[in-house]
């Protein structure tokens, strides 16, 4: 869990060397909901340094990691990042770790009401 936690931290900090140092050179990520793939360290990297600025992480939530003093397994995280004139995104990702190192995830971003909810759900459902 530790290289997911290091990961979203130096995204934060925009420290670009930190954040490519756990990332493996063959890393690949998917973003379901646009339907996009990142090939690489260098291409995902790109795409985090040319985000529009006025947004900021905060880690909710790490699950998982592999065995003990092994470096690998799958680690899912849940971050809120909220963006100056857009509003809040939340992230659930999905990350596979060996020898220490991402080497694919998987994130679903989305807000609050990006799927607005049904009234027929209306009496089973507490809004929050």
């Amino acid at each position: 869990m530790a290289v997911v936690d290091q990961w979203w931290r130096a995204l934060d900090a925009r420290d670009w060397p930190a954040a490519e140092a756990v990332l493996d050179p063959g890393v690949v990520v998917e973003w379901p909901v646009s339907r996009e793939r990142m090939r690489g360290r260098e291409n995902f990297l790109a795409v985090q340094r040319e985000y529009p600025e006025g947004w900021s992480i905060r880690v909710l939530r790490l699950v998982g990691g592999g065995p003990a003093g092994e470096g690998g397994g799958a680690v899912a995280s849940e971050v809120e990042v909220p963006m100056e004139g857009v509003g809040v995104f939340r992230v659930a990702s999905f990350w596979t770790v060996r020898a220490g190192l991402v080497v694919a995830g998987t994130e679903y971003w989305t807000g609050p009401e990006a799927d607005p909810s049904p009234s027929w759900r209306a009496r089973w459902v507490e809004r929050y």
